[in-house]
């Protein structure tokens, strides 16, 4: 895969009438650190907006003083309860769901106080993995949108609770923990458009970039500075989170 075959991949939606559309939405915050500092910069630099989802119980007030960046809550304390025989997660399946409603709950009321009107009622959950079950109640938490990884079910559920997923993750979680590599970042990417243009993927979901601030490398950083200037270059459109998820609280 190569910046070529990218370039060819745009030109093939702008042709067609209907520019790529992509979102941002970057884990893990919880403080000002000099890792958050130069993503703020990258997104502000190349007019690519960023979600930053937060950790709501590890979150520093001073996250928020002038922040520019749309706030999504990243679960509540983003401890793994999972039993020896899950993955990791923050909801796992031995925990009672009115539990699991409560710590949302009140999670999402410090975010929400502490955010003020940057905060988005979106549930990100931690590790991307959410117990199904708990979806549709949601909207008794306060919280109206829901973002993990891969495929979304539906663009909004039952419940009313809308589902923009992320697509392409730039950290090798299984080797290195570093940055994927550029053949792959670009292979999930034209994957990804790919199948929305063919329609074995949501053709209305804009493809989304997962990123992970505290641990980006210089690679990692390269090329996003790469994609976002290509993309940006070729027409695509890079969404506000915002426009995406509900903004009521």
């Amino acid at each position: 895969m190569s910046w070529a075959a990218l370039d060819e991949a745009l030109a093939r939606w702008r042709d067609a009438g209907r520019p790529a559309d992509f979102w941002w939405r970057d884990d893990d915050a919880t403080a000002r650190t000099p890792a958050l500092e130069r993503l703020l910069r990258l997104s502000s630099g190349s007019e690519v907006p960023v979600a930053l989802a937060v950790i709501p119980l590890a979150a520093a007030p001073e996250l928020f003083s002038a922040l520019k960046a749309n706030v999504l809550m990243h679960g509540t304390d983003h401890r793994n309860r999972a039993a020896l025989d899950e993955k990791k997660t923050e909801f796992a399946a031995a925990e009672a769901d009115e539990r699991a409603l409560e710590r949302l709950s009140k999670a999402k009321a410090q975010l929400a106080h502490l955010a003020g009107a940057r905060f988005l009622p979106v549930l990100a959950p931690p590790w991307n993995r959410f117990k199904r079950s708990l979806l549709a109640r949601l909207p008794a938490c306060g919280l109206h949108g829901f973002s993990a990884y891969g495929a979304r079910h539906a663009a909004q559920a039952d419940s009313g609770v809308t589902e923009v997923n992320t697509h392409i993750d730039v950290i090798d979680w299984r080797g290195t923990r570093g940055f994927v590599g550029e053949e792959a970042a670009l292979r999930a990417v034209l994957g990804h458009l790919a199948a929305r243009r063919a329609r074995r993927a949501d053709s209305a979901e804009p493809t989304g970039v997962l990123t992970h601030h505290a641990i980006h490398d210089e690679d990692t950083w390269d090329f996003l500075e790469r994609l976002f200037e290509r993309t940006r270059r070729h027409g695509a459109a890079w969404r506000d989170a915002r426009t995406l998820f509900p903004s009521r609280g």
